[in-house]
């Protein structure tokens, strides 16, 4: 039985790692150095001033980050309900996995449990802390592209590649932060 939920969760966790690399971190080593130059009127004017903003010039990985703050503040805004309920999805792939880590060790101390079945008890509380973190990755993307749509609406940089760059480095942010910190570690 511990064999098969191990590999059961073995599964998810690698999905999940693959997607993070494919859609986050290739995205970010690929386009994030880009250097990309805004009018900062415009930004503060469409976007709204963001203290992490403060020259024209930085990184397209910079401006991904901060379009994605934006995004998240605007859809509090604009659908509370659905924007908590990703806020705590993430929380869960938070706490979850160290918590069941604790119990796990105790469990084994206690001699409950056989090793095997420690390790697997750990990662299917991660693989559904994964799985929960990219189920619930839609709406956020969602709320990133509609910000995107108002950023380029309102010309907010001058070429249209920095364009392009802030707003897969904001998609793969979203792509970074949905699965849980203890397979971000990996």
């Amino acid at each position: 039985m511990w064999r098969l939920l191990f590999i059961l969760s073995v599964l998810p966790i690698a999905a999940a790692l693959v997607a993070q690399w494919w859609f986050g971190l290739r995205v970010i080593a690929a386009e994030g150095k880009r250097p990309c130059r805004c009018e900062l009127n415009r930004w503060n004017h469409t976007l709204g001033e963001s203290p992490l903003i403060t020259t024209p010039e930085a990184p397209a990985v910079e401006f991904g980050k901060q379009l994605r703050l934006v995004a998240l503040e605007e859809w509090k805004i604009r659908d509370p309900k659905s924007a908590t309920s990703r806020e705590n999805s993430r929380r869960f792939g938070l706490a979850v996995p160290p918590l069941t880590l604790l119990i796990a060790v105790f469990a084994l101390v206690l001699a409950k449990i056989p090793a095997l079945g420690a390790i697997t008890i750990l990662l299917a509380s991660t693989a559904i802390s994964a799985a929960i973190g990219l189920l619930t990755l839609p709406p956020e993307l969602l709320a990133i592209s509609r910000t995107t749509r108002k950023m380029r609406e309102s010309r907010v940089f001058v070429r249209t590649d920095d364009e392009e760059a802030v707003a897969k480095s904001a998609i793969a942010h979203a792509w970074r932060e949905s699965i849980p910190p203890v397979l971000r570690w990996l």
